[in-house]
């Protein structure tokens, strides 16, 4: 029977372990920028249009029959939009805003063979 600091010891071993390694290095957090799904369609509209032009988002997967087309929603393309500005600005100064229309998340929204980038 294991008593006091080694059983201490061998459980922080057992923890240590079996802990799930991320992908992510120490101390860096993978996060997207996406649409608010509360934000009204028309907002999201305009701020899509505006990362898709003056803010020169990358929207080439968000055209017809490329990877992250379908959905086919406002919504699913202004995240893919507003994701591809905030990784590409981040570092700039630029935010994820897009007028209270985004937020960002560390849940990654890539889907199928739609793949959105984070940077460190």
């Amino acid at each position: 029977m294991i008593t006091g600091v080694p059983r201490l010891l061998s459980l922080v071993l057992i923890l240590v372990v079996l802990t799930p390694r991320s992908d992510v290095g120490a101390g860096q957090v993978k996060q997207w920028c996406i649409a608010d799904g509360q934000t009204a369609e028309d907002v999201l509209q305009v701020a899509l249009d505006w990362a898709c032009g003056a803010g020169g988002a990358n929207c080439s997967m968000i055209q017809p029959n490329k990877p992250c087309y379908l959905p086919n929603t406002v919504e699913d393309h202004a995240s893919y939009a507003f994701n591809s500005y905030w990784q590409k600005h981040k570092h700039l100064g630029g935010t994820c805003y897009f007028n209270a229309a985004a937020m960002v998340t560390d849940l990654n929204p890539s889907h199928d063979a739609c793949q959105f980038e984070s940077l460190p």
